[in-house]
């Protein structure tokens, strides 16, 4: 049975985790497809951890990963531990927070069940899946990365710094992966369109941005090392 590897990278998100948790457990898969949880528990310094375990001892039936990191390192090292301990044919991320919905899990598998994609990404900017309206300069933001990041990789794609990359497990495991930070989303899109003869797909899928009230974590200074990874892991590497 084909087995779909959620990495859920958490830090100091006990007002969410739970929900987000739930939300996974119960989100629809195609027919015959299984789940895999793999939380990385990136050293939070609140209730996080307790209400993980609590989650799992309820659900013992369910096969679910727990990686606690002692140290916050960053969700890229919180990608890494996941994605090598994932064990599942396809291996997609889930933030632990309320931005991205778990329902779009179909939808961002089927270009691969029809063997049509390798990687799909999950756009922002596409489709018409509700949107929370939040940041315009975030939003500008973001279009000048992805735009930056098409003229190196030669990819079209509207969103490069969308949550939901959906990827074959074989592909993604075979990355040799350095940055700890946000800088994971530029660098993995940098590497995985080097792969020769690799199919990257893009679908619409539904947002529900977080304020920095609501706990929101990336700020200016990450778009700035985000044009960094850009350049160094499309140029130099």
């Amino acid at each position: 049975m084909p087995t779909l590897s959620v990495i859920i990278p958490a830090y100091n998100e006990s007002n969410t985790i739970e929900q987000v948790l739930t939300s996974v457990l119960g989100a629809t898969l195609p027919p015959d497809y299984d789940r895999e949880i793999v939380i990385v528990n990136d050293g939070s310094e609140d209730d996080t951890e307790q209400k993980i375990l609590s989650f799992m001892n309820a659900h013992r039936q369910i096969p679910i990963i727990y990686l606690p990191q002692e140290h916050n390192q960053g969700k890229g090292a919180a990608m890494h531990a996941g994605i090598e301990a994932a064990k599942g044919d396809y291996i997609i991320v889930q933030d632990a927070d309320l931005e991205y919905n778990p329902e779009d899990y179909a939808r961002l598998l089927e270009p691969v069940i029809q063997n049509q994609a390798d990687v799909v990404y999950g756009s922002r900017f596409v489709g018409g899946r509700p949107h929370r309206v939040l940041f315009f300069w975030h939003s500008i933001g973001n279009k000048l990365l992805t735009g930056l990041s098409n003229a190196f990789t030669n990819l079209n794609l509207t969103d490069m710094e969308t949550g939901y990359k959906l990827f074959r497990a074989k592909y993604l495991k075979q990355l040799k992966l350095r940055e700890k930070s946000f800088g994971f989303e530029p660098e993995v899109t940098a590497k995985i369109s080097k792969i020769e003869g690799i199919r990257i797909y893009e679908v619409g899928i539904s947002y529900y941005g977080r304020t920095y009230a609501d706990g929101k974590k990336i700020n200016w200074r990450d778009g700035f090392w985000a044009i960094y990874c850009i350049l160094r892991y499309n140029l130099l590497s």
